[in-house]
């Protein structure tokens, strides 16, 4: 029956499966399994024996899968090239391959995270040889085109944040993930319950958030239904822990660190921009006058799976951080916010130069920036009289 089936194949040109697995590097078991899923079907079943049979033709795409395969693409997302031409699949494929490249990001800090603090000997905050302070202030501007301001920023000893909310409850939804997050300015936490912490206190944000976009008569948040479906906020926030700052981040407003006289950006945003960069569809100059770039990829929006990206950063004496919304960033070029950030002497005076900032450059959206300075502790000034700045400072419009 083997014989007769093989002589079958060989006289219409066609491949029995073992001829065409071990042509294309496929196990018959995983050609089996790709047809039953409408991935790689048979060019033929003979009626007789129920053999596979295989067109040499289909070679090429059968090895295509296999290289997938090993590139960990799952089945489903291999599906769904099919038809395309090159061009097409290897956009499909570039594309993929940022997405596995942000996810081992996220991976990579939260092991990151996870090494720094199991490592811990000590059991209350950490603390360093030379103790760092930090001094800080917040400022919130509606800016000069908006009626009302839905950004919210916080500075306190331990807190630093900046909200972005959008929608109809947009700025009740950033106020209550600001506010979810201030119990963490409330008592220690352990060095080794760090982690713990910020994912319960995320929780809260979750549920805060949640409450804060569901309608009055108690929509379903989760679906949408009756409810503010377009609401939400993004969350930048830092938790300083004596030596390090836990950063909490999803959305587009952002964190900057200066250092050393070198500035750069130690947030990612998450916009279909940014993937649309990182994927190599468009560049960055092509970015910056996108129509869609303030399309968010990811935001809190009280619905599953709106979790932010959680990392440790190491402080240095000497560092400042800068947590800015988009209104900041979408107007001002980076050089000028770096210029502004590098310039000024205090944070009080740097929150208000950069809100100026905005505010020249034509102010057509609300602006937050939160600015902390990390210091020796002996020369760290009372910092009670700049959380003045972060409890207070908003110009009303």
């Amino acid at each position: 029956m083997g014989a007769a089936g093989h002589a079958e194949a060989g006289s219409e040109g066609l491949l029995t499966i073992g001829e065409f697995a071990k042509a294309s590097r496929l196990s018959p078991k995983a050609l089996r399994l790709y047809g039953e899923l409408g991935l790689l079907l048979p060019a033929r079943v003979d009626p007789v024996t129920g053999y596979r049979l295989y067109a040499p033709g289909q070679l090429e795409q059968a090895r295509l899968v296999a290289w997938l395969r090993r590139l960990g693409m799952p089945l489903a997302r291999i599906r769904e090239l099919d038809g395309l031409d090159g061009p097409a699949v290897a956009r499909e494929v570039r594309a993929y391959w940022a997405q596995v490249e942000d996810d081992l990001a996220a991976r990579r800090d939260l092991a990151a995270f996870l090494i720094g603090q199991l490592s811990r000997k000590d059991t209350a905050m950490p603390h360093t040889e030379r103790p760092l302070a930090i001094r800080y202030a917040a400022l919130t501007d509606a800016g000069l085109e908006r009626e009302s301001n839905q950004d919210a920023a916080y500075a306190g000893s331990r807190l630093l944040a900046v909200a972005d909310g959008f929608g109809g409850s947009g700025g009740t939804a950033g106020a209550a993930a600001i506010d979810a997050l201030k119990q963490l300015e409330q008592g220690s936490i352990p060095a080794a319950d760090l982690l713990n912490v910020l994912d319960e206190t995320l929780t809260s944000v979750d549920r805060a958030v949640g409450e804060a976009v569901a309608p009055e008569t108690g929509g379903d948040t989760n679906t949408g239904t009756d409810g503010d479906a377009e609401a939400g906020t993004t969350l930048t926030a830092m938790l300083w822990t004596g030596s390090q700052l836990a950063l909490v981040h999803i959305g587009d407003s952002r964190a900057y660190l200066l250092r050393d006289g070198d500035f750069f950006q130690i947030t990612h945003d998450h916009t279909l921009v940014r993937s649309m960069v990182d994927e190599g569809r468009i560049s960055e100059e092509e970015a910056a006058s996108h129509p869609q770039r303030a399309l968010l990829m990811r935001a809190l929006t009280g619905r599953p799976g709106d979790r932010p990206d959680v990392r440790l950063q190491d402080v240095r004496a000497g560092d400042r951080y800068l947590l800015c919304s988009d209104g900041l960033t979408s107007v001002v070029p980076e050089e000028h916010v770096r210029r502004t950030v590098a310039g000024t002497a205090d944070p009080e005076t740097t929150v208000r130069e950069l809100v100026a900032l905005a505010n020249r450059s034509g102010g057509p959206d609300n602006v937050s920036c939160v600015v902390a300075d990390v210091t020796d502790a002996a020369d760290a000034v009372d910092a009670a009289g700049t959380a003045n700045v972060a409890g207070g400072a908003e110009r009303a419009r």
